[in-house]
């Protein structure tokens, strides 16, 4: 069973539609994807459909409000992640899912934590991927250990065009692209990245992402910048996966770490892998998620944390 489906979602400002697919049809284990951004697409996950999909699992594809191909409403009083907390619930409801997985990459795996929290109950796993529990401590990584690595000419000219507000410039995209981006993002030539990737990009809705996360990847100064659920990780009794990579934005050490706060928690490497491991170390990424969900489902005997 496969199909599209756009649900209605209320929030304080109206009722606004949702878009989300159906891939695969298990009654043992029900997967909802959240996409990085905010404001970004689903698209960028589309690798991890043939795989996921041909191993048995049942998959929900979803754009958040204000993403591509949802609705994209121009009221920066919905960008805040209570709301977005709400709007997964109502999402989760209106496809039925009373036991489901909840994957979530970068800001994904960041809402993917919230939800956990406020909604425990509901879930059978979850994956938190590529996203550290303290936007504090992301952003003492990139300042850390992350920028001094860079070409320091280019990061000084980043910073330049980020004070004079020039972010965008295409010139400051082809900046982050060159020197930070194909090393930390996706380690794969410009030229090679995959289609769905670079669509996804291109789709990323600015008006929520700058507004939450800030201009680029190169560290987060939007309206989230003091989110830190590092203290409550204890709570999310769950089990969890925390996916990582070595040459990922968010620290893999922070990650390890992560994974050992969490009561039901394991930690899977990618070792060639960036912030987009399941596109430049997808056999890594996808041989670790599908253990997980394997074992959740009840095939398998669980196995020893990473």
């Amino acid at each position: 069973m496969s199909g599209e489906r756009r649900i209605p979602v209320e929030t304080h400002a109206g009722t606004f539609e949702v878009w989300t697919r159906q891939v695969g049809d298990n009654p043992r284990l029900k997967v909802l994807m959240l996409h990085g951004g905010p404001g970004a697409t689903h698209e960028y996950l589309l690798p991890l459909e043939e795989p996921l999909a041909a191993a048995g699992f049942e998959l929900y594809f979803y754009d958040q409000l204000g993403s591509f191909l949802s609705d994209q409403p121009h009221d920066e009083s919905l960008w805040q992640v209570d709301r977005f907390v709400d709007e997964v619930e109502q999402v989760r409801t209106a496809l039925g899912l009373d036991r489901f997985v909840l994957y979530g990459q970068s800001w994904g795996g960041m809402l993917g934590i919230e939800y956990a929290l406020a909604h425990p109950d509901a879930l059978q796993g979850l994956v938190v991927s590529n996203m550290m529990s303290s936007i504090p401590a992301y952003n003492a990584y990139a300042e850390q250990v992350l920028m001094p690595a860079m070409d320091q000419d280019a990061l000084a000219e980043i910073k330049r065009m980020e004070a004079a507000g020039e972010t965008g410039d295409p010139a400051y995209e082809a900046l982050l692209m060159e020197h930070y981006y194909v090393d930390h993002v996706c380690r794969l030539p410009l030229e090679e990245w995959p289609e769905v990737v670079v669509t996804s990009f291109a789709h990323i809705n600015h008006e929520v992402y700058d507004l939450l996360n800030g201009p680029s990847e190169l560290g987060a100064v939007g309206s989230f910048r003091d989110w830190d659920r590092s203290r409550d990780l204890a709570r999310i009794d769950v089990p969890t996966l925390v996916m990582g990579a070595e040459h990922d934005t968010m620290d893999p050490a922070h990650l390890r770490w992560m994974a050992d706060q969490l009561p039901r928690g394991r930690y899977h490497h990618s070792p060639q892998g960036s912030h987009l491991a399941l596109a430049d170390d997808h056999d890594t990424y996808v041989a670790g998620l599908t253990a997980f969900l394997t074992e959740l489902e009840g095939r398998t005997e669980p196995e020893e944390a990473q």
